[in-house]
């Protein structure tokens, strides 16, 4: 079993920044990867950001591409995304997400084997 708290989501202004962090527990060594996943009110749930565990390969959805950045440290076993430039579409409960294989797309939540709670991020016009 792994465990994953989130943390670091609140309420910013456009253009402003926040640091998400993941933080994993439990049975940890095999994972292939980590990502993050948002979902807004009435909306589908998306792919934000993931991260190859060992070879620490990032992949980015285009509407966050070149203002969030996905990153891990080992040592901790936690995984941050840092987000700039936020814009009120943006807004949404982020969820992390961990995964033990590589069968399917690194961007597809149905590949992902467990999951945080999730922790709201809202951004102001």
């Amino acid at each position: 079993q792994v465990q994953l708290q989130e943390s670091g989501g609140g309420l910013v202004q456009a253009g402003g920044s926040l640091r998400l962090s993941c933080a994993a527990s439990g049975r940890t060594i095999r994972t292939y990867a980590m990502g993050w996943f948002r979902q807004a009110p009435g909306q589908e749930r998306e792919f934000v950001a993931a991260i190859n565990w060992n070879y620490g390969s990032t992949y980015y959805a285009d509407s966050v591409k070149g203002r969030f950045t996905i990153s891990r440290d080992s040592s901790k076993n936690t995984v941050y995304l840092q987000m700039n430039s936020l814009k009120p579409e943006d807004t949404a409960v982020y969820c992390c997400a961990a995964r033990y294989t590589s069968t399917t797309p690194i961007t597809r939540a149905g590949g992902y084997d467990y999951w945080g709670q999730g922790t709201q991020v809202t951004v102001s016009s």
